[in-house]
């Protein structure tokens, strides 16, 4: 797999990505992932809706957490054009708990950790843990990418307002 040159860092220690790296403007490419019932779910199942890709390392850290339940308390208000897909590496048993146990019931949280198909052809995997890097992509309807975090520092959290500002603007 190709090295992504996007710099990012844990603790400041820095850490390379692997995969093409995606950016504005781009054509999102079909993905498959597992859901929590260890179902194939891909990105083209969602198509005709804006896609907002919410991306951490590991569901059971705090970061990852805060950034799942912020998520999930702002798809609350948001159209019914707009998904949220929360994508990590965790297994879907860890996923599942997770939502079960935190009342998460407005976000669709996906497993990457079988394939890697997402994480390579979104240049989000973490060669060094073989997570994925925190971030977050914002699709259109016509499977365009219109915003791409990819979180310089994975300890914090991602800018919520400006991709949920870009995805209101597209419906």
């Amino acid at each position: 797999m190709d090295k992504n040159n996007t710099k990012i860092t844990s603790k400041g220690n820095p850490l390379t990505l692997i995969g093409t790296e995606i950016k504005v403007n781009d054509i999102a490419v079909d993905f498959s992932v597992l859901n929590n019932s260890f179902k194939e779910v891909k990105l083209s199942d969602f198509d005709g809706k804006v896609k907002i890709l919410s991306l951490f390392p590991s569901i059971d850290t705090g970061v990852c957490s805060k950034q799942a339940h912020t998520f999930n308390s702002e798809a609350s208000a948001l159209s019914e054009d707009i998904v949220i897909l929360a994508i990590s590496n965790d297994l879907p048993f860890a996923l599942n708990r997770f939502c079960g146990a935190d009342g998460i019931k407005n976000i669709i949280t996906l497993s990457d950790h079988k394939n890697l198909d997402f994480s390579a052809k979104y240049g989000f995997l973490i060669e060094e843990l073989r997570l994925i890097a925190r971030g977050v992509i914002v699709i259109d309807k016509d499977n365009i990418v219109r915003y791409v975090q990819y979180v310089p520092e994975i300890t914090t959290e991602p800018d919520y307002q400006s991709a949920l500002s870009v995805a209101k603007e597209l419906v």
